[in-house]
């Protein structure tokens, strides 16, 4: 019986877990079809964690083997009317690995620029994103029109994606 992983692997384990669900979502597009994948790919990684390196790049490691988790998946779910290439859904994928490097630094840049909005658009965020809101359960919870609401979210959208822009211009430029 192969000993069991190491604490650094299974912070790194626990720590992607998120990051490995998008990277399987974004391939098949169904939350329950990634959930699905996710275990299956889980029980993968925990029985290969012994060939883990430590030191190499383990979200890496992971979506190569989540990869073929996807191509499983795929080849069992032929018969489905819409289905893409599979040459399509490992450019995805190589997209999200490449992307997944600058994710921490987006993360870091995100929560500093909230904590510059106005008081007042940072709540209205955080009742938008709220677990179960909408746009439209926030409006009557504000008792303002819809219109009103989505139109502030969109110029808060705008304000954050220029902050975080601008934030990582500044990091890259150091």
């Amino acid at each position: 019986m192969p000993a069991p992983p190491d604490e650094e692997f299974v912070h790194l384990f626990t720590q992607g877990q998120r990051r490995l669900f998008l990277f399987i979502l974004a391939q098949v597009g169904n939350p329950a079809d990634a959930e699905e994948i996710l275990q299956e790919t889980n029980v993968i990684i925990w029985r290969k964690s012994a060939a883990f390196r430590p030191g190499t790049n383990f979200f890496a490691w992971a979506c190569r083997i989540a990869s073929y988790e996807v191509l499983k998946f795929r080849d069992r779910r032929r018969r489905d009317r819409l289905r893409f290439s599979n040459e399509f859904v490992e450019r995805i994928a190589t997209e999200i690995v490449s992307g997944a490097d600058n994710y921490e630094e987006r993360q870091r840049a995100l929560s500093g620029c909230l904590e510059k909005l106005r008081q007042k658009d940072r709540e209205l965020i955080q009742c938008r994103y709220a677990p179960g809101e909408t746009g439209q359960s926030v409006a009557a919870l504000l008792g303002r029109p819809v219109n009103s609401v989505y139109q502030s979210l969109g110029r808060i959208r705008r304000t954050l994606l220029d902050c975080i822009r601008r934030q990582l211009a500044t990091e890259a430029g150091q």
